[in-house]
Formats: C-alpha cells, sequence, structure tokens
C-alpha cells in the first residue's frame, strides 16, 4: 500500500463521518455577510447534497457520500482561492482536504474542478443556486432540508482496502465530463 492510500484511508472514513457537521458549519455562510461568490460555491456544494443524479450513488456501499466530501473541499478550495486570506475559517478548514483529493485523482482532478464551479450554476430539488443566495425564503426552506438531512445521516462503512481507492477512482474517471 503506497504512502499516498495509507493518508486516504486513514482520513476518508473520518470525512464521512463529519459529513454532516462539515455541510452544517458550511451553510451558515449563506446567512453571512461573506461575498456572494463565496455564497455561491457554498450552496452549490450543499445543494449537490440533494442531487438524484450524483457522480457517486449514495447507495453504493464505502463510496455513496465520499464524493459528497470531496465536493465540499473542492468547492471550499475554490472559495478560498478567490476569497483569500478573508476566507471564513470553515473554508479554510475544507479546502485543506482538497490537496488530498487532487493527488489521489492526478489528472481527473481538473475535471472534478471544473464540475465543482458548474455547480454554482446548476440546481437540485427544484431549485438553484441563485434562488438558494438571493431569495431569503428559498433559503430558509433549503436550510431547514439541510438540518433534517444533517440530523438523519448514518455514515457509511468504510472499508480501508487498496481496492476501495481503485473503485472510487474509477467511478469518478468514468462519471465526470470531460
Amino acid at each position: 500500500m503506497s504512502e499516498l492510500h495509507t493518508r486516504c484511508l486513514d482520513v476518508f472514513p473520518d470525512w464521512l463521518r463529519t459529513l454532516p457537521k462539515d455541510a452544517t458549519e458550511l451553510s451558515a455562510i449563506l446567512e453571512s455577510d461573506a461575498p456572494a461568490s463565496t455564497k455561491r460555491y457554498a450552496a452549490g456544494a450543499l445543494n449537490y447534497l440533494f442531487k438524484s443524479l450524483d457522480l457517486i450513488p449514495d447507495g453504493i456501499e464505502d463510496l455513496g457520500f465520499l464524493d459528497d466530501a470531496f465536493v465540499l473541499r473542492v468547492a471550499a478550495r475554490q472559495a478560498a482561492t478567490e476569497q483569500g486570506a478573508d476566507a471564513p475559517a470553515i473554508i479554510g478548514h475544507l479546502a485543506e482536504g482538497a490537496g488530498l483529493i487532487e493527488e489521489l485523482l492526478g489528472a481527473d482532478y481538473a475535471r472534478l474542478s471544473k464540475y465543482v464551479t458548474g455547480l454554482r450554476s446548476g440546481a437540485a430539488r427544484g431549485r438553484t443556486v441563485d434562488e438558494i443566495v438571493d431569495d431569503a425564503t428559498v433559503r430558509g426552506a433549503f436550510m431547514g432540508e439541510l438540518t433534517a438531512w444533517a440530523s438523519g445521516y448514518q455514515p457509511p462503512s468504510f472499508t480501508r482496502d487498496d481496492k476501495t481507492l481503485v473503485k472510487l477512482t474509477s467511478f469518478l474517471s468514468a462519471k465526470l465530463p470531460a
């Protein structure tokens, strides 16, 4: 097992365990005085949690929510890059994980980053990122759904095996748009 794989297998179960906390903390940005672009990164990543067709279906054992954790971190990195030192602490915290994702995915990271950038103009459950950011009623309903999701989330099992990482990288390589 490579040193990179060891680090991934050590960290990814924690990301699955903290996913609802990470999402809830990131959602606070939507009600803050953060720049609109930072709010759009956060809203796009959080709205991804509710996409019916995401990169890795949530029901797939070991991996189903790992793409969600990846999206939060990549969006945070993008927001941190744009906002710089003034980025909220949760952005900085989540952005730190994007380096490990980039290292694991190699050339496919650019495709994931592009995909995450596109989420800022996406929609899920009939609501767009712009509506979440700009409409207090839509944002309130979204925050309620996010809170309900976070309270009902059960971290999936994660098998600490190189084969799990092979499945993960294969899935993302096949599903990410060119």
